[in-house]
């Protein structure tokens, strides 16, 4: 008979963490303007049968883009890739901005609080980084420590977490921000082909900033205790980002078949997560799913056994946004921590998925 591993009382003697670090704070920014899929296709002119059914049947019934302008007759026509890495940069550091503002009024902080601030990104290079040209845009103390992740893709807000937690525990009591600003807007090309109006029916422009702090037992929210990490390599190609020598741009791409492959290993990285926690499934209460697209979440949902209702924050957040890339998650942690249900106690498990293939995964507790 094999035992049975009760929960211990305080999973951080299992994680082997000394320091707990807990989320403070959240807030999320969004671009200026927003369109329904039905408006973007009339905008863009589509008319393919085929092409109008992957925006119409995408569970998305709006997102925050800033489109190119209008050319002559009213007509959009792809940006060069110069114009597309200023409009990066522009977005990106204003959602940015206003995105770190809303998480420090909710962390009760102020930008002197500041201590480590982590940005991530996938949507546009900047050298220097986007930490640098936030410090810089909002009076940030210049000694305030900064890490930049930069390419990981819609995965990467829980990298940084990881990253975050980490300089957290080692610097008790001082405020660190992962900050995840993607301006997907940035990132899209209008060729007709399916490849692009795969990418160009599913994100959005979105920033979202969480507040960690580690040593207080003051702060209300839930405390890190556990990560876990999986790359399926034999799918290293089927979600990328690179350069497109016909269009002399760079071009997202995503194999159809990447939303099955996701759902079919996130079984070994949830069952590596909870290993050694003598915790079930059926033990946590709040799942964090990043919004990937429909079908990515269907596939979640089926190998992991979950309900409509464990995922409702994400799903909502694909309706109501789009795919935000790296800040996703934090979009639905925002909406849970605004419903107000996860008790003393609670469990929960956050979940990101992108190119690489990888699919990461954090256990935190209420």
């Amino acid at each position: 008979m094999t035992a049975i591993i009760e929960p211990a009382e305080d999973l951080s003697v299992l994680t082997g963490l000394t320091e707990i670090t807990r989320f403070a704070g959240v807030g999320t920014a969004v671009s200026e303007s927003s369109y329904s899929q039905t408006e973007l296709l009339e905008i863009l002119d589509i008319e393919d049968p085929k092409i109008r059914s992957v925006f119409l049947n995408s569970a998305i019934d709006r997102r925050f883009l800033t489109l190119p302008p209008e050319g002559p007759g009213g007509a959009r026509a792809t940006e060069p890739q110069g114009d597309l890495l200023d409009k990066h940069k522009r977005i990106a550091v204003d959602m940015g901005c206003r995105a770190l503002e809303a998480c420090l009024k909710s962390a009760g902080a102020t930008l002197s609080d500041l201590r480590h601030l982590c940005c991530v990104t996938s949507t546009g290079f900047l050298t220097p980084g986007l930490s640098a040209l936030i410090i810089r845009e909002m009076g940030i103390d210049p000694h305030c420590s900064r890490s930049d992740i930069v390419g990981m893709g819609c995965n990467a807000g829980l990298n940084a977490l990881n990253v975050v937690a980490g300089w957290s525990a080692a610097h008790p009591g001082e405020l660190g921000v992962v900050l995840c600003s993607e301006a997907c807007s940035a990132a899209y090309a209008l060729d007709g082909t399916m490849r692009t109006a795969v990418v160009n029916s599913l994100f959005g422009d979105g920033s979202a900033a969480l507040a960690l702090v580690s040593g207080d037992g003051r702060v209300p929210g839930p405390r890190v205790l556990k990560f876990a990490s999986y790359i399926i390599t034999d799918a290293v190609d089927a979600m990328r980002y690179d350069w497109d020598r016909d269009q002399d741009r760079f071009s997202f791409f995503l194999d159809p078949q990447i939303p099955y492959v996701v759902g079919a290993h996130a079984e070994i990285v949830i069952d590596r997560l909870l290993s050694g926690t003598g915790l079930r499934r059926s033990d946590i209460g709040h799942w964090l799913v990043h919004s990937g697209g429909k079908k990515v979440i269907d596939a979640v949902v089926v190998n992991l056994g979950l309900s409509r209702h464990d995922v409702r924050h994400t799903t909502g957040v694909l309706r109501d946004y789009g795919n935000l890339s790296s800040g996703s998650f934090l979009f639905s942690y925002e909406r849970l921590a605004d419903e107000d249900v996860a008790r003393p106690g609670d469990y929960g498990v956050l979940m990101t998925m992108g190119p690489g293939s990888t699919i990461e995964m954090a256990l935190i507790q209420w």
